[in-house]
């Protein structure tokens, strides 16, 4: 049956690759979807899938308008799925081969400007979740975290007095570290000094060892950042529909545009691939448009005008 190997390829991604909870749901979900497909064509194992089987699964997700960015990553599924069985033995030839991705409308990160910036740590007030608070967004900004990074930092991964974070098990189970600036790092002394302690004492059972508590003494968790961000964005006006992730874009944007190398970045930002820190290039690049556009006093007078023959 193709779900008892299903199954096992994501007993092997999840033992062998280390791969993310949310993306053994992915795949988990994506592969079942295509199993249930493929009983309504009497297909019962992986070596009895042909080019033309994927081809007519995603065919009847594009009739049903599903979008092109899932539609990719249901292909990207099967083009796991069946590498791992060919590795396994389970097919002699990979039916995903003669498949090709569909065109994807790249779509730039947004960011922050610096005043929308300095609105947002602004934002939180001096009572303990507030200095909690203000930790967090100043840390997101600093260092560059993904919010699921964050929410792991255990006290003695930071190191003040190097402007340190030490990142562990990060995406793709990788460790890295991250850098923090001054006024992560003044927020931080202000948030463990005088805000953690207060949130430690409500604590219901013994004492935890993560960085940033929630009210009742335990560790804050994705939802509570989550929460915690819409609070302040909403405080501080942004223009932007953002989560957390969006001061991740912030600070690659940021760094680019005052001058940082893009290795740097890659490295900051814990990419595998420099081609995945590329697209911070043509977020700079738009923007700088954006300037000449309104700084160059002939800029917008030229455009759409006709050259001498």
């Amino acid at each position: 049956m193709l779900e008892r190997d299903i199954d096992a390829f994501l007993d092997y991604r999840r033992a062998a690759r280390n791969s993310a909870p949310h993306t053994l749901k992915a795949y988990s979900a994506d592969l079942l979807q295509f199993a249930e497909f493929a009983e309504t064509r009497q297909i019962a194992s992986p070596a009895a899938v042909a080019l033309n089987d994927l081809r007519a699964f995603l065919a009847s997700l594009h009739d049903r308008n599903y979008a092109r960015t899932t539609l990719a990553r249901k292909q990207a599924a099967l083009r796991a799925f069946f590498k791992w069985a060919r590795r396994a033995g389970l097919v002699t030839i990979d039916p995903t081969r003669g498949l090709f991705a569909p065109r994807q409308q790249r779509k730039l990160p947004k960011f922050l400007r610096s005043d929308e910036i300095d609105a947002l740590m602004n934002a939180p007030d001096d009572s303990p979740a507030g200095l909690r608070d203000r930790a967090l967004l100043e840390l997101l900004y600093a260092s560059g975290l993904r919010a699921g990074e964050l929410v792991k930092l255990n006290r003695d991964d930071i190191d003040l007095e190097a402007g340190e974070v030490r990142v562990r098990e990060g995406k793709g189970g990788k460790d890295r570290v991250a850098l923090l600036g001054g006024a992560a790092a003044d927020a931080l002394v202000d948030y463990l000094r005088r805000g953690r302690p207060e949130l430690a004492r409500k604590a219901r059972v013994g004492s935890s060892s993560a960085l940033l508590l929630n009210k009742f003494g335990e560790r804050l968790s994705d939802r509570g950042v989550r929460r915690t961000f819409d609070k302040y964005v909403a405080a501080a006006g942004s223009r932007l529909k953002i989560t957390p992730h969006v001061l991740r874009h912030t600070f690659a944007t940021h760094l680019l545009e005052n001058g940082a190398d893009l290795r740097s970045v890659q490295e900051l930002l814990g990419h595998a691939n420099l081609a995945t820190t590329q697209i911070y290039t043509h977020v700079t690049t738009e923007r700088l448009k954006t300037i000449y556009d309104h700084a160059h006093p002939r800029a917008l007078e030229e455009k759409g005008s006709e050259r001498p023959e």
